[in-house]
């Protein structure tokens, strides 16, 4: 429960269709994030964006926080629901409203507040990818507890597509040596992610599985991916306690 006694209430905007394997296992990516991120006695609520499906404007006052997920989409495509999700993203950034970006998420938060985003110029990451986390910067309003992390944690990778450059006002809080914008701050209000914290081993074997059986991926670099997935569960923790930080405020 929040402050009084009040109900802690979140949204998670799903752009991505549930998978056959994380329906059978997690009974879909709801449970999962909300498995991740939520706590008890909070509410969380679905909506998914990927089928047009959106909070009312006179209900994004009832929240205290939001989750955008990853999605097979393009984060600066022109599909008409990507174009309402900007718009929906530049009104809780008008409302200063805690919104947690993660992979297309993190893109989409990024073109919504005026940065750009594209292709990788390097190609697919997939599998693990050691990210640093700097600490060198103005004291962060979001994490003003990242002295408390190591330097480097590993994190789930899956995407082809980048933040090429952040909205004015933004701050850069981790990269990596593929990616420059693993981790991006705006405000107080806004945490975007390239990773994927909620991705557990076998998710990930299972969306590999997919890409290569529909060509996106080739078999050596589909095994290269594989070989790399040994992630600590400390790291694990770490982003988990990361986001849970950002959209709770502690």
């Amino acid at each position: 429960m929040g402050i009084e006694g009040v109900e802690k209430r979140y949204a998670l905007l799903l752009a991505c269709k549930d998978s056959e394997y994380v329906k059978e296992v997690y009974g879909g990516y709801f449970n999962l994030f909300v498995e991740t991120f939520g706590e008890k006695g909070e509410r969380w609520d679905l909506f998914r964006v990927v089928e047009g499906k959106f909070p009312e404007k006179n209900e994004l006052e009832k929240y205290d926080g939001f989750v955008v997920s990853g999605s097979p989409f393009d984060a600066y495509g022109n599909d008409c629901w990507i174009l309402k999700l900007c718009n929906l993203l530049k009104t809780l950034d008008a409302m200063r409203k805690k919104v947690l970006g993660i992979c297309f998420g993190h893109q989409v938060l990024c073109r919504a507040l005026g940065g750009k985003v594209g292709k990788a110029s390097s190609g697919w990451d997939i599998g693990l990818r050691k990210v640093r986390i700097v600490k060198d910067i103005s004291p962060c309003a979001i994490l003003d507890d990242l002295d408390d992390f190591p330097p480097a944690l590993s994190i789930i990778e899956c995407h082809q597509d980048e933040v090429w450059e952040v909205p004015v006002g933004a701050e850069v809080i981790a990269f990596s040596d593929k990616t420059g914008v693993e981790m991006f701050t705006f405000g107080d209000h806004i945490l975007g992610i390239q990773g994927h914290p909620e991705y557990t081993k076998d998710i990930l074997n299972n969306l590999i599985d997919r890409l290569l059986n529909t060509s996106c991926i080739e078999k050596g670099f589909a095994d290269d991916a594989r070989l790399k997935l040994q992630i600590a569960e400390r790291d694990r923790k770490c982003w988990e306690r990361i986001c849970k930080m950002f959209l709770k405020g502690r």
